[in-house]
């Protein structure tokens, strides 16, 4: 940086002749706010006196071989050291601030103070005790130096302030900072470690949506749309018209299953009405071969198993039995009695002496 001796020129010399003398005014530069013009006539340093305007004809600009432009305005300057660290492939990097003023412009012209950073870095090199506070101590431990570092530079610069000739320079603060590569490291740590939260809340919120759609559609289909008509997100007409379609889908559902119903009961109905049937009518043919049957016991068992139903078809079986049974036997059958009795030559015994011979 150029502080605070902003720029050096060197002066012609103005001949003597017949007329004036008197330097031209491009050979000086211009003067930037906040500064004053220092000239060199001789082996003296002389300032221009501020708040004059520029006179070309001055004595001191005609004589004058050269000329410093000093800035005298405050300023903040900063200037950095190198710290050592348990590891040799890492460093710290102290950087200390301090506010410099000039005091004595011609003395910072005659000592050519273009860059006070020079003189300051001499300053912290002085210190042969700080790198003490950070050599024991890992570049992941840089909050410890830190503290140390401050502590250091604090006492050092009131035991031992700063001093630049011509000007006033105060010890500010002291930061420590850690290297590129460490930097970047970290940087990277930390732009990894914010993606994954926001990857991880981005989930929470899915998650927390999905719950309280789940919540919502739990609830019912009219509370979903009234949710939508609510957000103004589904119109009034459009879910009234699809209540409507839905309630003569279900409708029509209704009554085509229960006429379903009733044709599956009618047939199982008629089904077993048939089975009944059948079952008598297998009943009454075995009974047709028996020999001897109690019509009336008969009667009231089909009764008791068929529940009552189809009496006049079970007499007129009865009666169609008896008719098959009342007629002449076949060739090798006793005719039997209306009691169920047969005779002797029917092979029955009617007497309980006819056993004894």
């Amino acid at each position: 940086m150029s502080y605070p001796v902003i720029a050096e020129h060197i002066l012609a010399t103005v001949q003597a002749g017949w007329l004036a003398r008197r330097r031209r005014r491009e050979d000086v530069p211009p003067l930037p706010p906040g500064s004053v013009y220092v000239f060199r006539i001789g082996g003296n340093y002389r300032t221009f006196p501020e708040g004059m305007v520029f006179d070309p004809s001055h004595p001191d600009v005609l004589d004058a071989s050269s000329v410093s432009l000093v800035d005298t305005r405050a300023r903040l300057v900063d200037v950095e050291r190198p710290l050592p660290s348990v590891s040799e492939a890492d460093n710290f990097t102290l950087r200390a601030t301090f506010t410099c003023q000039v005091t004595d412009p011609v003395i910072i012209a005659r000592q050519g103070i273009i860059d006070v950073e020079v003189p300051l870095r001499a300053y912290l090199m002085g210190d042969s005790d700080l790198p003490r506070v950070s050599a024991g101590h890992r570049v992941e431990e840089i909050n410890a130096v830190r503290t140390e570092a401050s502590h250091r530079m604090t006492a050092y610069s009131a035991i031992v302030p700063p001093r630049v000739a011509g000007m006033s320079v105060e010890f500010v603060s002291a930061e420590v900072h850690a290297s590129d590569d460490l930097r970047n490291w970290e940087q990277k740590v930390r732009d990894e470690r914010r993606s994954w939260e926001l990857q991880r809340g981005q989930r929470d919120f899915e998650t927390q949506d999905a719950r309280q759609v789940a919540e919502l559609l739990s609830q019912g289909s009219d509370h979903v749309d009234a949710f939508g008509i609510a957000r103004k997100e589904i119109d009034v007409t459009e879910v009234a018209a699809r209540i409507h379609r839905i309630s003569e889908t279900e409708s029509g559902r209704r009554h085509t299953a229960e006429a379903t119903e009733r044709a599956h009961a009618q047939t199982l109905e008629t089904a077993d009405a048939q089975l009944r049937r059948d079952m008598l009518l297998t009943l009454l043919r075995q009974m047709g071969g028996s020999e001897y049957v109690d019509y009336h016991q008969v009667l009231d068992r089909v009764l008791q198993e068929t529940g009552g139903p189809g009496t006049a078809g079970v007499m007129a079986a009865a009666d169609t039995a008896r008719m098959v049974e009342s007629g002449p036997a076949g060739p090798g059958r006793t005719p039997t009695a209306r009691d169920g009795s047969r005779d002797a030559q029917g092979g029955f015994v009617k007497d309980e002496d006819d056993l004894v011979d």
